[in-house]
């Protein structure tokens, strides 16, 4: 089985969209992402904070951690190219 056949969505979280492989962007594709809504007093990391099929799975997944979800924009993720 090649690498990244499989891809655990949840080891995304943490890292920078923009960083994402080519393959685990491919495969991760029409996904849905969470990243903290920008503001100039804290400057927040481009950092994937949920990864979901819809944005209601990653609103639950930021409340599970205690988070308000109304403090992420959700995107979703499209192919590399």
């Amino acid at each position: 089985m090649p690498f990244a056949s499989v891809i655990d969505p949840k080891a995304m979280i943490g890292r920078a969209p923009e960083r994402l492989t080519i393959e685990e962007r491919s495969r991760l594709a029409g996904m849905m992402i969470a990243l903290a809504v920008y503001d100039p007093k804290t400057l927040p990391m481009r950092r994937i904070e949920a990864i979901g099929g819809t944005a209601e799975e990653c609103m639950r997944q930021i409340a599970q951690r205690g988070l308000d979800p109304r403090g992420f924009e959700y995107q979703q993720l499209s192919r590399p190219y």
